[in-house]
């Protein structure tokens, strides 16, 4: 993490196993790992690494949520992931690469679990569980970048905004949180008046309350409703690798 930027700040963090790749991992490997890890607080534009910068260290959040941004010269960034409780910060460096094309910032302030890169290449030599739940979160962030990719050209943007700010609550783990229209319109792609006509739409129906910043979800199954499809889809392969539990046995994201 470069010196300009602000250092997260340490906390006691509500469970660390409400993040699902840490929920996978047997007791005993759970608590070695753990061992090696620091609990700190994210706040909103906290720089975790830059675009070609090294990866010092990977971040599994508890609850708020990570964005990671792609640059075109001349142009806005865009959102190209969010990171929530569902998985971790900094696959590169799982990968074996030590800088990433993105760059990842928090968006949601929230608290995480803080693990130096070298500390996760050591454990990654062992005979763990670990190394097989992160390539399970591979393939359910592969299958989540293609939907997006899928999401973004075919459904309106009330549809995305609406399965946007659920996958949000989902790592949040509340119906309340801190978003500005400058942040919704980088997740969406699109201009903020064309944020604040989305957000007056769902705030008419009553699916929401949006003021100076605050998002609050009033009826998340009718947002849920308004939602596209691709939410559910991405539910659906989170389970399917193992990472979430299967209807019937889950408990809901906010407050778990």
């Amino acid at each position: 993490m470069q010196s300009s930027q602000r250092s997260p700040q340490r906390t006691a963090p509500p469970d660390p196993r409400r993040n699902l790749i840490l929920r996978a991992l047997p007791d005993e490997e759970y608590q070695r790992l753990t061992a090696s890890m620091e609990p700190v607080s994210l706040k909103v534009r906290d720089k975790l690494y830059q675009r070609d910068g090294d990866i010092e260290a990977v971040y599994f959040p508890i609850n708020g949520a990570l964005s990671l941004l792609a640059t075109v010269e001349g142009e806005a960034a865009i959102e190209v992931a969010t990171i929530g409780y569902e998985g971790m910060s900094g696959l590169p460096a799982f990968l074996g690469t030590p800088t990433s094309l993105h760059e990842c910032f928090c968006q949601i302030e929230g608290q995480a679990m803080c693990l130096p890169t070298d500390r996760l290449r050591k454990i990654l030599q062992g005979d763990g569980a670990l190394h097989d739940v992160l390539h399970r979160y591979v393939q359910a962030t592969v299958a989540q970048l293609s939907q997006g990719v899928a999401c973004n050209r075919l459904h309106s943007t009330e549809e995305r905004c609406a399965r946007w700010l659920m996958q949000s609550r989902d790592r949040v783990g509340a119906d309340e949180f801190t978003l500005t229209q400058d942040f919704l319109a980088q997740m969406l792609g699109v201009r903020r008046g064309t944020v604040s006509l989305t957000a007056g739409v769902l705030q008419q129906a009553g699916l929401i309350r949006y003021s100076r910043g605050r998002m609050t979800i009033l009826d998340p199954a009718g947002l849920h409703q308004v939602a596209c499809d691709c939410y559910d889809i991405i539910q659906a392969e989170f389970r399917r690798v193992g990472l979430l539990p299967h209807r019937g046995d889950e408990v809901s994201a906010c407050g778990a």
